[in-house]
Parts: C-alpha cells; sequence; structure tokens
C-alpha cells in the first residue's frame, strides 16, 4: 500500500506533463475568423493610395472575375513576407487588388518598389473602416472574392511559399 502512495505523485506528474505538452504541440485557432465568408463583400469606396493606380470599391468586384482583396500596410512585416508569393500569384494570372490601412501614400509606393507591386487597385483605408467591415483582424489577411462579389475564402496571415498553387486553383474554381 505504502509504494502506491510514493509513485502516485509521480503518476500525477506524468499525467499533467502529458497533457500540458499536448497543449503546447498543438495549440488552439486564435485567429479571428470573419464571418462574411459566403456573404456579399460589404459596400465601399475607398479613395487611390497612390498617385497612378485607381482606388477601390465594392462595385469593382462581382463582375464574373473572381479576385483576391489583400489587407495590407508599408510597416507590415508579414506582408513583406508574402509580397513574393503575392507576385507569384499575379504571375499565374490571379487578379490581385488591395486596400491599405493606416498608411501613407509615399510609405506605400516605396513599399511597392522595394518588394513589387501584384496589385491592379489598392484603396486607403486610413481608419481601418473597410477592414473592419470585412471582418478582418489584423495584417496580412486576404480574401476571395467569386465573380458574383461573395466571399468565399479568408487567408489569414501571410500567404506562404507552399500555398501559392492551391489558391491560383481556389480563384480558378472561384468563378
Amino acid at each position: 500500500m505504502k509504494r502506491w502512495l510514493i509513485w502516485a505523485p509521480l503518476a500525477v506528474f506524468a499525467v499533467l506533463f502529458v497533457v500540458v505538452a499536448t497543449r503546447l504541440m498543438h495549440p488552439a485557432d486564435t485567429a479571428v475568423h470573419s464571418t462574411l465568408v459566403d456573404k456579399p463583400l460589404p459596400d465601399f469606396r475607398l479613395d487611390p493610395m497612390v498617385p497612378g493606380k485607381p482606388g477601390l470599391a465594392s462595385a469593382d468586384f462581382g463582375k464574373g472575375q473572381p479576385r483576391l482583396l489583400n489587407v495590407f500596410a508599408s510597416w507590415c512585416i508579414p506582408c513583406i513576407a508574402e509580397a513574393p508569393q503575392l507576385m507569384a500569384l499575379k504571375a499565374k494570372g490571379v487578379a490581385i487588388d488591395a486596400i491599405a490601412i493606416h498608411d501613407k501614400g509615399p510609405a506605400i509606393a516605396d513599399f511597392l518598389r522595394r518588394n513589387g507591386d501584384p496589385y491592379a487597385a489598392i484603396g486607403d483605408d486610413a481608419r481601418s473602416s473597410v477592414q473592419m467591415a470585412l471582418g478582418s483582424s489584423g495584417v496580412p489577411e486576404t480574401f476571395l472574392i467569386d465573380g458574383r462579389g461573395r466571399i468565399v475564402r479568408q487567408y489569414i496571415g501571410d500567404i506562404r511559399a507552399d500555398q501559392v498553387d492551391q489558391i491560383a486553383r481556389d480563384v480558378a474554381a472561384a468563378r
């Protein structure tokens, strides 16, 4: 009987260790997902962010061509990391528009010079009002808008190289 009492604390510790280790290796998804997935893009109109490139409005979507809508900022480090992947998507024929949040035109222009410009249009969302209307919780985030103007998918965080082919297939299927 006494032997069992000696080993009981060790057994309790081992069980707790396994539970904690499992939770650390498989953390819960803490990303905030948009409730607008499978719903129409909310109405908005944003002024142009940089000279020579149009602004952005919800009316630009839903004309039969699926598009990616990327929410980004020049000061966002993960946005820099995803820039090559957005350029690869553009090279595959994927149409990409952007919403720049809490930023200035010269900073965005410099960002595009340094990292490439995959965008057909960039809207200036200085107060993040459109970002919030989309249900976006941070940058970068990318939404797939189908040819009817509905949000069909949300990609949270920077797009990785191993996601490019799948995203291109997602866009092609979203007609």
